[in-house]
């Protein structure tokens, strides 16, 4: 049985002469909700980039829920259950909400893809595709711009849409960068709100990166990694990390203990 959901061992990512991430070491169990904090420039991204496989490790290793990923490309990642969003949404603009949805399912052909359209079954496939899309939305409270255009979406939307985007492709574990960058209290309450739901029903387990360190820790989030100057700085509850003396004082605020 698979514990962890992601484990990495004594990651390392440098850039020339510049070390971005330096001996990083976490595990996140299958089904967690972690938030993965601290100041920009800490090396959060370059973590996120390395476990996706969109940069190169320089070394240590990577386990995607119970297979070694270290050196495989995004894709083949993707197939074991891991998808990821981004902090700047990249839905296609000229299409419409459903249609973003439709496009990235994960295994949606065949390795032969003409075959795959040419098979029998190959419409009710696609009319299940569609229904799992319309639930997407739903479950994200956002059904109702179903057939609205990406261009028009306003911040919120779009960051929504591109949750629902990563959901298509059935993942197991979800790498959110900055869900709640840029929206409106209201909106990010909801998403965090439905990123919850997500968690709990599904067994989806989470790694949220969240510039707004003392937002996330009143999320409810289970577990709390602080990243600083490239290292790991502390781990625990949000209350744990809360009481930390070094992470408080250097991050968060004495407001934060309130």
């Amino acid at each position: 049985m698979i514990t962890n959901a992601l484990k990495v061992t004594n990651l390392v990512k440098d850039f020339g002469g510049l070390t971005a991430v330096n001996n990083v070491s976490f595990e996140i169990p299958v089904g967690s909700m972690v938030g993965l904090i601290g100041p920009n420039g800490c090396g959060k991204s370059t973590t996120f980039n390395c476990i996706s496989g969109m940069l190169e490790v320089t070394s240590g290793e990577i386990e995607v829920l119970g297979r070694m990923t270290t050196g495989k490309r995004p894709d083949e990642i993707q197939k074991l259950g891991l998808t990821r969003t981004f902090q700047h949404t990249r839905l296609w603009r000229d299409m419409t909400v459903i249609e973003n949805l439709l496009v990235p399912a994960r295994s949606q052909f065949q390795p032969n893809m003409l075959l795959s359209l040419l098979k029998p079954n190959s419409r009710p496939a696609e009319s299940r595709r569609i229904a799992s899309a319309f639930q997407i939305l739903e479950s994200l409270e956002v059904s109702h711009i179903a057939h609205n255009l990406a261009s028009e979406l306003s911040g919120g939307q779009s960051k929504l849409v591109d949750i629902g985007r990563a959901l298509m492709s059935d993942p197991e574990f979800l790498l959110l960068d900055e869900p709640v960058a840029g929206v409106a209290g209201p909106l990010a309450e909801k998403i965090f709100k439905n990123l919850k739901s997500l968690s709990r029903d599904k067994g989806i387990g989470m790694l949220i990166i969240e510039h707004n360190m003392e937002f996330i820790l009143r999320r409810g989030v289970d577990h709390i990694i602080v990243m600083d100057n490239g290292t790991v700085l502390a781990e625990g509850t949000p209350d744990e990390i809360r009481q930390r003396n070094d992470v408080v004082e250097a991050y968060l605020g004495t407001g934060a203990r309130n």
